[in-house]
């Protein structure tokens, strides 16, 4: 049995149904994946008091950190996209966002490639006929 105070909302296993899942957008383009979590009202260095209310999720990170998690480092804090969680419309296999007009800056090094790499090979500036 639970003790504590009530809470609102659903509890989440944030490693089990958040974390590596992949982000949709509202028309099921894939648009990145769950980096990590960034918390509302978690004080940095700051021990947490037994019967503190749980932290909330602010917002979902995502960003290029594969290439860090395997050979070290850390990622630019300019090349993190911090997406809002209210934006988060379902919650299964993949995350679905809502409709809207911010497109996610994750996709910068998408960007890249399709600039300098891809649109230097013949026929790479437009789709196949």
């Amino acid at each position: 049995m639970r003790t504590g105070p009530p809470w609102d909302g659903r509890v989440v296993d944030a490693r089990r149904q958040v974390l590596d899942r992949q982000l949709h957008d509202h028309d099921g383009d894939p648009i990145g994946v769950v980096d990590d979590l960034d918390l509302a009202d978690v004080p940095v260095g700051v021990d947490i008091e037994p019967g503190t209310p749980a932290p909330t999720v602010a917002a979902l990170v995502t960003g290029h950190v594969l290439a860090t998690r395997i050979l070290g480092g850390s990622t630019s804090a300019s090349r993190l996209c911090f997406i809002p969680w209210d934006l988060v419309d379902r919650l299964g296999v993949t995350l679905t966002l809502r409709p809207t007009d911010v497109r996610p800056s994750s996709l910068w090094l998408e960007d890249w490639l399709r600039h300098h790499v891809i649109g230097r090979i013949p026929g790479g500036r437009h789709a196949p006929e």
